[in-house]
C-alpha cells in the first residue's frame, strides 16, 4: 500500500494505491462521510490481480478542504477527470459508494471511452433527493457533533447512527475520520461545516438528476444494493435495469447502506463474479 498526493483543481488531494501499477486498474470512490481507506479490506483482497486506487474526496481524509465549499457532484466529477489523467489511465473500472457512486454514474456516462465497467454501491436516481434514506442522512448531518471529549464518545456516536457496524469497520472509522486537538478533544478530519452546507442545500440548481447518466451508460454496470438499505429502493434498482439493459443489480441480505462494511465477504463475492465475467467477455 502506498500513500500519494497530487493536485486536483487547485486542491491537494490524497490517494492510496494497492497492487502493481501494470495491472488492470480499479478506481474506488467513497461516500459522503467516508475516506479512501474504507476500501482497504476489499483492496487487499483484489490487489494480487488489480491495481487499486482509492481517492480521498476533497474535504475528507488527508485531502485539502475546499474553501469555496464546492462539495457537489460536478466538482467531484471534475476532480475525477483530472485524477484519471494524472494516473495516465486510458481504461479502468470505476467503483463508487453512495456519493462516490453518483460521481461514477456521471463520469462513466460522460467518458464511455475510458470506463470498462462500473460498480455502484447502494445509490440510484433520486436516492439523495427524497425518501427515508435521504431524510435520515440529512438529520444525521444536521445533528453531527463538531467534536467529542473522548474516543469513547466518538465510538458511541458511530454505534448510535450505525448500530449494525462491524467491529473492524468501526475501528477503521475511528482511525481515519478523527484527529486529536491540542486541547485533548477529538475533531473530524472532514470538513463538516462545508459538507453539511452542501448536503442540506435545497437550491434546485444544485441538485442532480442521475437518470440521464444511468440511461447513457455504455459499459457493463453492477449495482449492489443492501437488503436492509433505506437509501436505494428496490423499485429504483429494478427500474434501472429496465431503462438500461447494461445495468444488473444484486441485493445482499442483511446489509444496510454501507454494503462493503456490513457484509464484506458477500460484497467481495459479488464483485469477484462481476470482474470474472468481464475477463471472460470477448
Amino acid at each position: 500500500m502506498y500513500d500519494r498526493f497530487t493536485t486536483l483543481n487547485g486542491l491537494r488531494a490524497h490517494y492510496v494505491e494497492w497492487g502493481e501499477p501494470n495491472r488492470p486498474a480499479i478506481l474506488m470512490l467513497h461516500g459522503l462521510r467516508s475516506y479512501a481507506r474504507t476500501f482497504e479490506p476489499l483492496a487487499i483482497r483484489l490487489s494480487d490481480r488489480y491495481r487499486i486506487v482509492a481517492l480521498d474526496a476533497r474535504g475528507r481524509g488527508e485531502s485539502q478542504w475546499d474553501p469555496r465549499g464546492e462539495y457537489y457532484t460536478p466538482a467531484y466529477v471534475a476532480d475525477l477527470e483530472q485524477f484519471a489523467d494524472h494516473l495516465d489511465l486510458d481504461r479502468f473500472i470505476l467503483l463508487g459508494h453512495s456519493m462516490g457512486g453518483a460521481t461514477a454514474y456521471v463520469y462513466a456516462a460522460r467518458h464511455p471511452e475510458r470506463v470498462i465497467a462500473t460498480v455502484i454501491e447502494d445509490i440510484g436516481p433520486g436516492s439523495s433527493l427524497s425518501g427515508a434514506g435521504a431524510e435520515r442522512i440529512k438529520r444525521e448531518i444536521a445533528g453531527t457533533p463538531a467534536e467529542f471529549p473522548s474516543l469513547d464518545a466518538a465510538r458511541a456516536y458511530w454505534r448510535r447512527i450505525r448500530p449494525g457496524i462491524t467491529a473492524d469497520a468501526l475501528e477503521s472509522r475511528m482511525r481515519h475520520t478523527l484527529r486529536q486537538g491540542t486541547c485533548g478533544r477529538w475533531f473530524w478530519k472532514f470538513d463538516l461545516a462545508g459538507i453539511a452546507a452542501a448536503r442540506l442545500d435545497t437550491d434546485p440548481a444544485r441538485q442532480i438528476d442521475l437518470w440521464p447518466s444511468v440511461e447513457a451508460l455504455r459499459c457493463p454496470t453492477l449495482v449492489v444494493r443492501g437488503g436492509d438499505s433505506d437509501f436505494l429502493p428496490a423499485a429504483t434498482a429494478a427500474e434501472m435495469t429496465v431503462r438500461n439493459p447494461l445495468v444488473n443489480t444484486v441485493e445482499i441480505p442483511g446489509a444496510g447502506h454501507y454494503v462493503h462494511d456490513d457484509a464484506p465477504d458477500a460484497f467481495h463475492h459479488q464483485l469477484e463474479q462481476f470482474l470474472t465475467s468481464l475477463e471472460a467477455a470477448p
